[in-house]
């Protein structure tokens, strides 16, 4: 199965398969990707045996051609927390989005139907990479990055280039009534009620939630460019046999990841 379409291109190297937005590889300064389950790769922390999860690492590191010794990877606790990275040394826990300006520095996030978001800024040279599972997004922790990055970088969010990766499309987010006035309290006063939030016909007190549209709106919401968020049209649901998915696997489920960093450059001469 090849996942490739108008925004992302699937790549496939032995022992790896990763996706990649096309937009982001225009920079050259840029290491970017969103793993795939093929070949038993898994980053799953906590389930799945240290073997299989280093030699996931390992693999990946090749794949992009980055030393390990460059990873961050904060401990995820669906905050809407986010942090400035200096060093690939730090330790975060309860993070789930890191931001940084420095070279040599690949921020490293997991997933199983929760939104990633790829933040490139090409004016300051500053990367962020974002986890937006639906608490997340009930938070705004994507508009959350974007304001940390105006405050601490100086970046400007008409200059932003925001691509939002795989994750659960919106007829396979079904929930009940709690989460659903969650988002309609949290986003009511968008009026998007009408597609943000879908009653489910056939069930009662279920209801389809988009949170690819939501966090399309709240980016835009801060300034944003409609025309520089792009994104990656692929379900995790959809594609549970080449993708880690915690609605269609539950608590067997496997984690892919993202990766977002910088590469040595003028810059950083």
């Amino acid at each position: 199965m090849d996942l490739s379409n108008e925004n992302i291109v699937h790549v496939k190297k032995d022992g790896i398969e990763y996706l990649q937005f096309r937009k982001l590889l225009e920079f050259d300064n840029l290491v970017h990707c969103y793993t795939l389950s093929t070949n038993n790769i898994d980053f799953r922390r906590s389930f799945r045996s240290s073997e299989t999860v280093d030699k996931s690492i390992d693999r990946l590191c090749e794949g992009l051609d980055i030393d390990k010794n460059t990873i961050i990877r904060p401990g995820q606790t669906h905050t809407d927390v986010v942090k400035r990275v200096e060093s690939a040394d730090t330790e975060f826990n309860d993070v789930d989005g890191l931001l940084t300006d420095k070279a040599n520095i690949n921020m490293v996030l997991s997933f199983a139907d929760c939104t990633p978001i790829f933040i490139y800024d090409p004016v300051k040279k500053v990367a962020g990479n974002i986890h937006s599972g639906w608490r997340g997004t009930a938070q705004k922790i994507g508009q959350k990055a974007i304001l940390k990055m105006i405050e601490d970088f100086g970046c400007k969010a008409e200059d932003l280039i925001v691509c939002l990766g795989p994750c659960i499309g919106k007829y396979h987010f079904e929930v009940g009534e709690d989460v659903k006035d969650i988002f309609r309290e949290t986003f009511g006063y968008l009026n998007r009620d009408f597609d943000i939030i879908e009653k489910e016909e056939e069930v009662e007190n279920k209801y389809f939630i988009d949170t690819t549209l939501i966090n399309r709106l709240i980016l835009q919401e801060v300034g944003v460019k409609e025309e520089n968020i792009v994104e990656s049209g692929i379900c995790t649901a959809c594609n549970s046999e080449i993708m880690h998915s915690h609605r269609i696997d539950g608590d067997l489920s496997g984690r892919n990841v993202s990766v977002m960093g910088l590469k040595e450059g003028e810059k950083y001469v």
